[in-house]
């Protein structure tokens, strides 16, 4: 059984790998498939906004279903899906193909990640074992982007655009066949009056309209009839699906997850982190190739030491701080550290050093890989056993609701600031650091805010026991009710 469990993680891990990896890889290969397929410029964001439309927008209505009809059977489905729609990507001739198949991949994602989290939870009951799971889980995600970075530019230059695709193949059919045998058979819950369809269509379509208003606001800017309209929309309909869950006899969300101190604060968190960590992934990258004049596989490369860091953060100490001293300080410690990154880009000079300048950041980025882990815990910690996929669900939502927010709003601000310094005479690489300075502040700025909810609304637990034969397994958690 404890050989079972391990294999069981890295099938999780490995999709959860494919998943963050999908999500980066992409950005390196834009200007191939844009050559390639004869995509317009505004077209061309339809390849990564159409796998985050439906990705953010289904992960809570996914985690649920988990739940009610079984989260081995969602993830298989999921996996493949995605694992399909990968071949499908590949093989696309045309963008609309192509943008439909990255949909596709959004929905076979969400599925599969959705309940990742919800089956690894429920495997590992005891502290430390969980802690360690934990950690391998968070890696692959905290990792995965920079390693889909250099795999994008190795995969472009070397063959074509098409690779990045069909890399996920073999990967899918791995996780398929490993999964079959070493998920466990879950019970799906018991439900009288069936799924909620009518608070389902409620939050799918709020998510859906939400996040496409906020992938937009580049195009239409955040103060228009476009962006302020389609928000409104989405914060009545996602009002309208609270009102539903408070309601209705089986709600697809039951509010009782909310009223744990650690969820919610975690997932607020979570979404501050996120955002904030945006511009430490996409625009250094931005950074090093349209102002320092490195290649995709260089660029790649340059932030290898950052996956290096937080891998070795996570898979070797982040468990056993988090046993010694609580997820909480672990959290704390992890986010001064992500400042400091953050803080430090906000003054990198025009022609940086990658030794002087840039390294050091990279390092200090090992603080994502005591954050992530002591917030998935935190996360998780106050579902009961019949609402992990749905916890597991909104800790994915929130993510992504996070990463959409950081790339409107700090690459916005980054082109207004890159715009005005120009029309001011400034030449581009100035112009171009300048914006990425204010991104880098607005982020660091953010990271202070998430420290701040972090200390007032997450608690150190209790070191007296409770009484019981699951003390052990509730012994490490915080803070379960507000």
């Amino acid at each position: 059984m404890r050989t079972s469990r391990w294999t069981a993680l890295g099938v999780l891990a490995t999709a959860m790998l494919m998943t963050v990896l999908d999500g980066s890889i992409v950005t390196v290969a834009m200007p191939a498939i844009q050559a390639d397929l004869g995509f317009t410029p505004v077209g061309l964001s339809w390849v990564v906004n159409a796998y985050l439309i439906a990705f953010g927008a289904l992960l809570l209505l996914s985690g649920r279903l988990g739940d009610l009809l079984g989260r081995k059977r969602m993830f298989l489905a999921g996996t493949a899906v995605f694992t399909a729609a990968s071949l499908l990507a590949g093989i696309a001739g045309s963008p609309g193909l192509l943008i439909a198949a990255r949909f596709l991949q959004g929905v076979g994602s969400a599925m599969a990640s959705a309940v990742s989290l919800g089956i690894l939870v429920t495997l590992f009951t005891e502290p430390r074992e969980r802690a360690k799971a934990i950690a391998v889980f968070s890696f692959t995600g905290a990792a995965g982007a920079s390693i889909g970075q250099v795999a994008g530019g190795l995969l472009t230059d070397a063959l074509t655009w098409n690779w990045i695709f069909f890399i996920n193949l073999p990967i899918g059919a791995a996780a398929l066949l490993l999964a079959l045998p070493a998920l466990p058979a879950d019970r799906p819950a018991q439900t009288r009056g069936g799924a909620d369809v009518i608070g389902a269509l409620l939050v799918t379509s709020g998510l859906t309209t939400g996040i496409y208003a906020v992938v937009k606001i580049e195009e239409y800017g955040a103060g228009s009839a476009h962006t302020l309209g389609l928000g409104a929309l989405a914060l009545a309909l996602l009002a309208g699906f609270l009102v539903r869950q408070a309601t209705a006899a089986q709600p697809l969300m039951p509010l009782r997850i909310l009223r744990s101190r650690a969820v919610a604060g975690a997932n607020l968190v979570q979404m501050l982190m996120v955002a904030a960590l945006f511009s430490f992934q996409i625009l250094v990258a931005l950074h090093l190739q349209k102002v320092l004049g490195y290649g995709a596989a260089e660029t790649g490369l340059a932030m290898l030491p950052a996956a290096a860091v937080i891998g070795a953060v996570s898979l070797g100490l982040s468990a056993r701080l988090i046993a010694r001293f609580g997820e909480r300080n672990v959290l704390l410690t992890g986010l001064v550290l992500l400042v400091g990154v953050l803080g430090l880009l906000a003054r990198v000079p025009v022609r940086a050093s990658y030794a002087v300048d840039l390294l050091p950041v990279m390092l200090l980025a090992a603080g994502f890989g005591l954050a992530l882990p002591a917030l998935t815990s935190l996360a998780m910690s106050g579902a009961r056993e019949e609402d992990a996929g749905l916890a597991s669900g909104l800790f994915n939502t929130t993510q992504q609701i996070g990463m959409a927010v950081g790339v409107a709003v700090l690459s916005t601000l980054a082109a207004a600031r890159t715009e005005s310094l120009t029309a001011a005479g400034r030449p581009a690489a100035e112009a171009l650091t300048g914006g990425y300075h204010l991104a880098f502040a607005v982020g660091a700025g953010l990271l202070v805010a998430a420290f701040a909810v972090a200390f007032a609304l997450l608690r150190t637990p209790s070191k007296a026991a409770p009484q019981g034969p699951d003390s052990e397994q509730r012994r490490p958690q915080v803070a379960l009710t507000a």
